[in-house]
């Protein structure tokens, strides 16, 4: 079954209502243009910030308002498990955001929640939407159009283009991400390659045991179940389906199509 409840658990997703009449799960990628559009407006609101001119302070994001950070006492402990704390003349921010002098904002569409940190080097291009508590680090990449879940990382040299990560997904280190959906606590090893281009013309069809289904989609990459792992160095092909539990282990192709629950890929 190709359905979104056989693939994710969305209860505590803050944005499942992408997900809604979804017969396929790669189908939320054909509505996401227009529903972060929806659902972002003009944030960053400030007359320090320049489009593509990385910031010369620190900010911090907090009661929907942004302001200069240079008096805050800011303790980077773990994001994802809400230790990022900011102080401010003594009184204690809950909720906020911090985005470190260096990062780059490109458009002002960016929609960020609480305890998010943006640290140095990284680069937003709007329309974006990053959930509480999740991390963009040093030299990521996100493209525009990238939904970011609760407890997530996008990691160091890490590029996101028209994705989504659900909760707890993180791809940390050295990832590609193109027209991909990535499971609840989903977990993408160094160096993970998730392609979303075939080398001939023609959309991308997802292969299942009995016919093959035409996406639609000109760029499908790849579509990670809850629960699933990649080694380092890995790679999907264009049209992967990775069923929940499923691992493909290091320096491994995995063939498009679809595998089912708890596959082991050499």
């Amino acid at each position: 079954m190709l359905t979104i409840g056989s693939f994710f658990d969305l209860v505590d997703f803050p944005d499942r209502a992408l997900f809604v009449d979804c017969p396929y799960i790669w189908d939320p990628l054909k509505k996401l243009k227009a529903y972060i559009a929806d659902s972002t407006a003009p944030t960053f609101q400030h007359v320090c910030i320049t489009d593509a001119v990385p910031l010369d302070s620190p900010y911090i994001w907090y009661n929907d308002k942004l302001r200069n950070a240079r008096e805050c006492i800011i303790t980077y402990g773990d994001t994802t498990k809400g230790e990022l704390t900011v102080w401010e003349n003594g009184q204690f921010l809950n909720g906020a955001s911090v985005i470190m002098a260096g990062a780059v904002l490109v458009g002002r569409n960016i929609k960020i929640g609480k305890g998010v940190l943006i640290e140095s080097g990284a680069m937003i291009k709007a329309p974006a939407i990053i959930g509480d508590h999740s991390e963009i680090r040093q030299g990521a990449y996100l493209r525009g159009y990238c939904l970011v879940g609760k407890r997530c990382v996008v990691g160091h040299a890490t590029e996101v283009k028209h994705s989504i990560f659900l909760n707890d997904a993180k791809a940390g280190h050295f990832a590609y991400l193109g027209d991909s959906i990535l499971g609840n606590r989903v977990n993408l090893g160094a160096g993970t390659k998730c392609a979303n281009l075939r080398f001939v013309a023609g959309n991308v069809s997802v292969r299942t045991a009995i016919n093959k289904i035409d996406t639609g989609l000109r760029k499908l990459g790849a579509v990670i179940g809850d629960d699933c792992q990649t080694g380092c160095n890995s790679v999907t092909s264009p049209g992967t389906i990775l069923g929940p539990g499923s691992l493909v282990l290091p320096n491994v192709t995995a063939p498009s199509g679809v595998h089912p629950r708890k596959s082991v890929l050499r």
